[in-house]
């Protein structure tokens, strides 16, 4: 079969075109508040822009079919293309020198995980910041696209059974076109970043701050314009309870809030992962809040030496940890790593469970777990009724055993990929606690990490070698692993 490279190229060239856009809209924002580099940023921007002209002219009458094959390409080196241009802004400003970090902080964003290099955030020009909390927003637009219309196309990591909760001709389905559902669940996620920045401002936030945050929300980031991020704001908990309601939105399924817009509530309440989804951040936010609450010595932060010993204290801070965590925000309003060894523990294995399927979350998400364990139960019973046919349900629908092995596979693989990371940055040089949490981090798009990497730190002590691993990482986890990984076997390219 031969390779429709015409398309994938000028693919290519429509990813710039759109970046070079958004970078333009940077630049605008640079000029407002005439931060210096508003000149700068707008070279990146035409430099990008005409790069993509150039690939969109030259594969003119192309034909206009993407295969599976090309589809894998098309995402992993979209979001590769995305970041190498996307550095251009750091580079030419200053802001970010070196093509190492400004990659690691690119490509950070896209993949919607957060981790910095940055040491002095608040120095940075405003045109910079935005253009750093875009990238995060591209990144969830783009993984709202992927998890609807591309991924379960391709068979990626058990996503059919998600398509079909979303695109269909069905009548209580989104849309028979893959296009309009894309452009119907975008109006909900520019809707939400629009309410969480009117919010925001309203209870206390500049505009500026309000808005980078939203779009770091809304696409489970975490960048923040603060050093300390949310940390800055302990003192107004209703800054922090706004931003808890819209991670929570975040790592819930887009599709469900459609259903809710659309009056179908019913719809949301028997949604399986989302009663899970919900149940395990109640659970989880429960046990959090009680060891901190009966640990009164618990410091919040360097940044805020007060303890936590208040009930609404620790119950706010608590849940805010847990939620940022779950659904791979990775914003920061305490050191969770100061909370006991139990609860840095607790809070690591978090890092694995991720948000819901067709959210902007990262992880292994929640559906696969509870997928996983329904299986894991019901072989109990196979091995009692040797001949029965005994199949995993969801949703009160039956999962084919297709879907369940390719799932189970996807864990699998999962677990490699995180052991061989770890491995990978102890051998670099970090030490076990480091290189266990920047590996769990990296490749569950959560941000914040454990040891030299806790949440009060950031990733810029890792030797370079260390930020391109773990940006390998952060793409193959937000690519739901097979997109990127298949094209490292010698199969994928023979067959071609």
């Amino acid at each position: 079969m031969t390779l429709n490279s015409r398309i994938i190229f000028h693919l290519m060239g429509l990813l710039l075109v759109c970046n070079g856009g958004f970078m333009l809209l940077a630049a605008l924002v640079s000029g407002i508040y005439d931060d210096g580099v508003t000149l700068e940023i707008t070279t990146a921007a035409i430099s990008t822009m005409f790069g993509g002209v150039f690939a969109m002219f030259y594969t003119r009458g192309h034909k206009k079919e993407v295969k599976r094959k090309e589809g894998y390409i098309i995402v992993t080196f979209g979001w590769i293309v995305m970041s190498i241009s996307g550095m251009l802004p750091y580079i030419f400003s200053g802001a970010i020198p070196g093509i190492t970090n400004a990659f690691f902080e690119t490509i950070s964003g896209y993949t919607t995980t957060g981790a910095s290099i940055l040491e002095d955030i608040e120095s940075l020009p405003e045109g910079i910041l935005f253009w750093r909390s875009l990238t995060h927003w591209i990144g969830g637009m783009g993984i709202i696209v992927l998890a609807i219309a591309i991924l379960p196309l391709l068979g990626i990591g058990g996503m059919q059974l998600f398509a079909a909760e979303a695109p269909g001709p069905n009548a209580d389905k989104l849309h028979p076109r893959i296009t309009d559902t894309a452009k119907r669940l975008w109006l909900i996620y520019f809707g939400y970043t629009a309410a969480e920045t009117l919010l925001l401002k309203l209870a206390g936030m500049s505009f500026f701050d309000a808005i980078n945050h939203a779009l770091a929300t809304l696409s489970t980031g975490g960048f923040s314009t603060k050093n300390a991020s949310l940390a800055h704001w302990n003192d107004q908990p209703m800054i922090q309870y706004i931003v808890i309601f819209f991670m929570f939105l975040a790592g819930s399924n887009f599709v469900l809030s459609y259903f809710a817009f659309k009056g179908k509530v019913q719809r949301v309440i028997k949604d399986e992962e989302f009663k899970f989804y919900t149940g395990f951040i109640v659970v989880f936010m429960v046990i959090a809040a009680l060891v901190v609450y009966f640990r009164a010595n618990v410091p919040i932060s360097e940044y805020h030496p007060m303890v936590l010993g208040e009930g609404e204290s620790a119950f706010r801070h608590a849940l805010f940890q847990v939620v940022a965590v779950v659904t791979t925000t990775g914003f920061v309003s305490a050191d969770f790593t100061a909370w006991t060894p139990f609860l840095t523990i607790f809070f690591f294995g978090l890092m694995f469970l991720g948000g819901s399927a067709g959210s902007t979350a990262g992880g292994i998400k929640v559906m696969r777990h509870l997928l996983i364990i329904k299986n894991g139960l019901l072989e109990f019973k196979r091995t009692l009724h040797m001949n029965a046919i005994i199949p995993v349900r969801y949703n009160n629908k039956t999962v084919s055993e297709h879907i369940v092995y390719n799932i189970i596979a996807f864990f699998v693989l999962y677990m490699l990929l995180f052991v061989i990371g770890a491995l990978v940055l102890g051998a670099l040089g970090l030490d076990f606690v480091s290189a266990i949490g920047g590996a769990a981090s990296s490749l569950g798009n959560v941000g914040p990490a454990l040891g030299s990497l806790n949440p009060v730190s950031n990733f810029n002590g890792l030797p370079d070698a260390g930020k391109w691993w773990c940006g390998f990482l952060m793409l193959a986890g937000r690519l739901e692993l097979f997109t990127v990984l298949i094209l490292l076997t010698p199969y994928f390219w023979k067959r071609i």
